[in-house]
């Protein structure tokens, strides 16, 4: 099969450092679509790839955001993969079908920033990689149709270890006191906040110091404020 990884590695003297995406998918011609289309743009390239997260994992781990298919052969399901993925602090894009909104709608739950669909215009997907590495939420229609569906949703909004973070977080830990309590690095710490606050800004709940997301974390019940 090509490799459709970029092979020009170019240094922080010659140009402005490029983002590292990973692309989970079982499809060779897939790949090398989404492949093609990434590595044609300056600020980005395809670090590594594999039909399975364990493949993608066994050939790189620096990732700025991973592509992944929510239906693969090997039969794991979304939530398990964006959890064999949280470890590389590198936020998770639902790139697929589109034609399933519970597995949508899982990949949601599990702490994916968004989705878009593979039958997408190059110009759209690239858009949307770029979004993510901006920090923000793709919320595409489809994703917010499944979304709007899943009447639980509007108090599942941040995944278990999102929610494991903030409650620490915000009832007054240092990012570094987080990290050491969960076995993570505190850049991973910091990643899941700076996805946190972009997912309450995107339902209209801005928190962007540590006393909003206290209060963001009282309201949906993270955080008592009892004893």
């Amino acid at each position: 099969m090509t490799d459709v990884r970029s092979s020009t590695r170019t240094s922080a003297t010659e140009a402005p450092v490029r983002a590292r995406v990973g692309v989970v998918d079982d499809h060779p011609s897939v790949i090398l679509g989404v492949g093609s289309i990434l590595n044609a743009q300056d600020g980005m390239f395809v670090a590594a790839w594999g039909a399975t997260v364990p493949e993608l994992l066994a050939q790189e781990t620096r990732f700025d955001v991973v592509l992944l298919d929510l239906v693969l052969a090997d039969g794991s399901t979304p939530s398990s993969n964006i959890r064999a993925l949280e470890p590389t602090g590198a936020p998770v894009l639902a790139y697929t079908s589109g034609d399933q909104p519970s597995l949508v709608r899982e990949a949601a739950r599990a702490g994916a920033i968004g989705m878009v669909r593979k039958s997408e215009l190059p110009a759209t997907i690239v858009e949307a990689v770029r979004a993510v590495l901006r920090g923000e939420v793709v919320a595409s229609a489809d994703w917010a149709a499944a979304l709007d569906f899943d009447t639980d949703f509007v108090t599942a909004r941040l995944s278990d270890r999102e929610a494991e973070v903030l409650s620490l977080y915000a009832a007054g830990e240092t990012a570094a006191r987080v990290a050491a309590r969960l076995f993570i690095s505190r850049q991973t710490v910091l990643d899941h906040i700076r996805r946190i606050r972009t997912k309450y800004a995107a339902v209209g709940r801005p928190a962007p110091t540590k006393l909003d997301l206290y209060l963001r974390a009282v309201e949906d019940g993270i955080v008592s404020t009892e004893g």
